[in-house]
């Protein structure tokens, strides 16, 4: 048998295929074609955009190109607040490379429990997770050296204050998502954030840029912020105020130092204090601005008020006498003290040894109601216009309501309150002939147009009694600044404390202006709680003025107006408070 004739004779070769078959097989291809173009179909055209939106969920991303937020500058464009780029650590939950050995390094690097690093992966669906914001450099290198897959860095923007502690309580800080907490960063938070701009791109399953996806919106930086500030004549002050804090063991301190030409704030610090570029474990007696947010009653302090009120009503002249024996006083049942019996005293010794009973006795020869104007004409019961959070407008009850005995203490600085800001503000109406400065945080290099409270001659009047305190025989002989002739009021108050007031918790206090014939700057001080054993304003906060005077009076190049000697150590008088 040949071989062609053995295929030929094979019964599965010689049996016919069915014809349904064949149609079955061609059907089915046919099916499965007419299936794979209706599937494109709806990926191409009905279901696009559903198909193109999972796309971009997973590969398309909106990278927020982040603004440069703007500087804050001292009133001589030194730096007070700047902002230099830093990384930042993200991850894609989903893409993570889970290797528990890498992971654990990972953790290491960025000072976390491996537990809190795996809380942040644990949900896949995300897109983005901050692991860690704005790390040093030398972190930074490290996370990218262990090359774990899903891992990503990315420039932000990271607040530095050049000053430190000084100047925290003006400059502030902001947030880690560089948002304006506290000062001027808060109160200027707009004009200094700028805007934001945005990047649309896709990338690879590998986090690499693909693309660019729509138009780029480019940043808008923030604007810079110069502040009527001085850097060295802050610094200074917070030293000397840092110092007499510590010495005296008191429980906190502030100081202000305003220009008497233009209103500027040329100083304003508080201690305690914090560095704004370390905030851990911080209180809320660091943070307090506490020149503009606390109040208190100013004692003495408020005398040189009362005394130009009666010169400009006529009632007295610098050198009218008052009788102030025995030293005591009954008004509506209540005592009113010096000291010690000062018998009798011209006006201008009143306000030099610090006489209540002198104050007072001159005091209930007016009305209320000129009191209240006097007090309402130079700030008191006002908020300060200054752009600063936390501002305080004190307390300054209406006149209808005062007692014959409320106006005789209010004559003295007992109650009404005040902050050390609107205080150091009120005194610039004697630094400037009767006109009651407005003040500024801004720098503004023009002279600043006041307002009218009293005449020159009233305030020039007043002004020789202020320097007289600074004199032997005065309260405040520790005022005295080499080379500069000075003047001021001290003040010493017994602390509210519930309904009454402590036994012995105090207030120190000296508000005073310099030089003395043509004021150029006015510098108030408060000493909170001194307990070294002096608590007087003219033992604790006058020698802070004396210092801050002086080397803020040669630092604006202000030529000295005495012979530079030796100050004279003089015994304070005690102050009637």
């Amino acid at each position: 048998m040949s071989k062609s004739l053995a295929y030929t004779s094979s019964p599965l070769l010689a049996s016919r295929t069915p014809v349904w078959r064949s149609k079955f097989i061609v059907g089915a291809i046919a099916l499965g074609f007419v299936g794979l173009a209706g599937r494109a179909v709806w990926i191409q055209v009905l279901g696009n955009a559903f198909f193109q939106k999972q796309g971009e969920v997973r590969f398309a991303r909106t990278l927020e190109l982040p603004a440069s937020r703007g500087r804050i500058l001292d009133r001589n464009g030194l730096m007070l607040a700047t902002s230099v780029p830093v990384p930042s650590i993200w991850a894609v939950p989903e893409d993570m490379e889970r290797d528990p050995k890498k992971l654990a390094q990972l953790a290491k690097l960025l000072e976390m429990p491996l537990p809190e690093l795996e809380k942040k992966l644990a949900d896949d669906d995300k897109s983005f997770v901050w692991l860690k914001r704005q790390v040093d450099e030398d972190t930074a290198k490290k996370v990218a050296e262990l090359n774990v897959k899903g891992v990503y860095q990315r420039k932000e923007y990271q607040r530095q204050y050049p000053e430190g502690e000084a100047a925290a309580h003006v400059v502030g800080f902001t947030n880690v998502e560089d948002q304006g907490q506290e000062g001027m960063e808060l109160a200027f938070n707009k004009q200094l954030a700028g805007r934001a701009g945005s990047r649309r791109v896709i990338k690879d399953r590998l986090g690499h840029i693909v693309e660019d996806v729509g138009e780029q919106v480019p940043p808008v930086d923030g604007r810079d912020l110069q502040l009527s500030i001085d850097s060295k004549v802050q610094f200074f002050a917070y030293q000397k105020l840092r110092d007499a804090v510590i010495e005296n063991k008191a429980k906190a301190g502030s100081v202000v130092v305003l220009d008497v030409a233009t209103g500027e704030v040329l100083a304003l610090a508080n201690y305690p204090s914090y560095v704004p570029n370390r905030r851990h474990n911080l209180t809320g007696a660091q943070l307090r601005n506490r020149a503009l947010t606390d109040t208190f009653e100013p004692g003495s302090t408020m005398k040189p008020f009362v005394i130009s009120l009666a010169l400009e009503k006529g009632l007295v002249r610098p050198e009218t006498t008052i009788q102030t024996a025995p030293g005591r006083l009954t008004i509506s049942g209540s005592t009113i003290s010096d000291s010690h019996p000062l018998g009798l005293l011209t006006v201008n010794e009143i306000i030099q040894k610090s006489s209540n009973i002198g104050t007072v006795k001159i005091a209930m020869q007016m009305q209320p109601r000129d009191m209240w104007e006097m007090f309402s004409a130079v700030g008191l019961g006002q908020k300060p216009q200054v752009p600063f959070p936390g501002a305080v407008t004190g307390k300054l009850r209406a006149y209808k309501t005062w007692r014959p005995i409320e106006q005789a203490t209010m004559s003295y600085g007992y109650g009404l309150s005040l902050s050390l800001f609107q205080l150091a503000r009120a005194y610039t109406v004697f630094a400037r002939d009767g006109d009651l400065a407005p003040v500024t945080m801004l720098k503004s290099p023009e002279p600043a147009a006041g307002v009218r409270v009293m005449d020159a001659a009233t305030a020039q009047a007043v002004r020789h009694m202020l320097h007289l305190v600074t004199l032997s025989g005065g309260t405040a002989p520790k005022a005295q600044t080499m080379g500069y002739s000075v003047g001021g009021k001290t003040g010493t108050a017994y602390k509210q404390e519930g309904k009454g007031y402590a036994e012995k918790k105090y207030r120190g206090v000296f508000a005073g202006v310099a030089p003395i014939d043509k004021p150029r700057i006015v510098v108030a001080v408060m000493i909170d709680e001194p307990s070294a054993g002096k608590y007087f304003g003219g033992d604790v906060a006058a020698p802070v003025f004396s210092a801050t005077v002086q080397q803020t009076l040669r630092m604006l190049g202000v030529q000295p107006d005495m012979n530079v000697k030796p100050q004279v150590v003089v015994e304070t008088v005690e102050e009637s408070f």
